[in-house]
């Protein structure tokens, strides 16, 4: 990165460690101070491996833009066992002999959870109830209930049988709970079960084969070369290029109207999306967002500025 505390670097999340974890490993290795922002985009538990997107300097300004993103997993669902966090680190509150059932069975009920679909987030995650975090209120004992929400999986595809566990592989919409995805299937089973393993494949346009193992986070040399830097960390998205002067303007609080950045970009290449990315040579000047401002005029609101 041209300024490597501003961007975002990819790492493969080990099993054992929690997010934030990974979080304090990168800024040590990195050597920022105590003010130095850093964050990531998207939690992994800390039974889960794979992509976490680390968000460095003003990358935090692009977490909601990260987080959206679509995002692919694979899963390995054990039948027969339930525990209260739905995951292996819990309480197991239920055991079940598990009948046989044929891979076609399990496919087509599984099929049913693709799609839009409802379904209610585990009581030990970071979901906020009643003013605090949902799992902090279940580790004291306080009674949860979480509202069923709708989320969008896209695909489930089921990669092998060897019951008692099914391994599967999710594409879907960010906010997106595998857990309770992977419980529900259970339960339609018949058993019951729980998530036993969980592994992030990839983020956005981003996959973990281009991510540093965290392990390695600490001893790797190269680990501000491996930073992606702003203009490139959210490639979906349409930008702008803004000329010199302009780009200054901007650069000192001034929010140009629509048919001026129109006028700067080229006419043939139609905007598609609704966030913009106003960018000046190799840097990243601002994300705003298109509306209609009802007089039948473009209207420009500014979702994000950057120094």
């Amino acid at each position: 990165m041209k300024r490597p505390d501003d961007g975002i670097l990819l790492v493969d999340k080990a099993a054992g460690e929690t997010s934030h974890d990974v979080v304090r490993k990168v800024k040590s290795a990195l050597r920022y101070g105590r003010r130095y922002k850093i964050g990531h985009a998207g939690t992994l538990d800390p039974f889960a491996t794979g992509l976490l997107v680390v968000l460095l300097g003003q990358g935090t300004k692009l977490s909601r833009f990260m987080m959206a993103g679509e995002k692919e997993y694979l899963a390995t669902l054990e039948l027969g066992i339930e525990t209260d966090t739905l995951d292996p680190t819990g309480t197991v509150t239920a055991m079940r002999d598990v009948p046989r059932m044929s891979e076609a069975h399990i496919r087509n009920t599984a099929k049913r959870y693709e799609g839009k679909i409802r379904q209610t987030p585990p009581v030990y995650s970071a979901v906020k109830h009643q003013g605090a975090r949902a799992y902090k209120l279940a580790r004291k004992g306080v009674a949860v209930t979480l509202k069923e929400r709708e989320v969008i999986v896209h695909a489930l595809s089921i990669v092998s049988v060897e019951l008692p566990e099914i391994t599967m592989r999710i594409r879907c919409a960010g906010g997106t709970y595998i857990r309770s995805l992977a419980a529900d299937l259970a339960r339609d089973l018949g058993p019951g079960g729980r998530l036993k393993t969980l592994r992030r494949l990839r983020s956005g346009v981003f996959d973990v084969a281009d991510a540093i193992h965290s392990g390695d986070v600490l001893t790797d040399v190269n680990l501000r070369k491996m930073g992606i830097p702003l203009t490139k960390a959210l490639p979906g998205m349409d930008e702008i290029s803004l000329g010199e002067m302009l780009a200054e303007k901007v650069r000192q609080g001034y929010q140009p109207s629509w048919n001026e950045l129109i006028s700067t970009d080229d006419p043939g290449d139609p905007l598609k999306e609704n966030y913009v990315k106003l960018v000046s040579g190799e840097k990243l000047l601002a994300i705003i967002k298109k509306s209609d401002g009802g007089d039948g005029h473009e209207k420009v609101k500014f979702e994000r500025v950057f120094s």
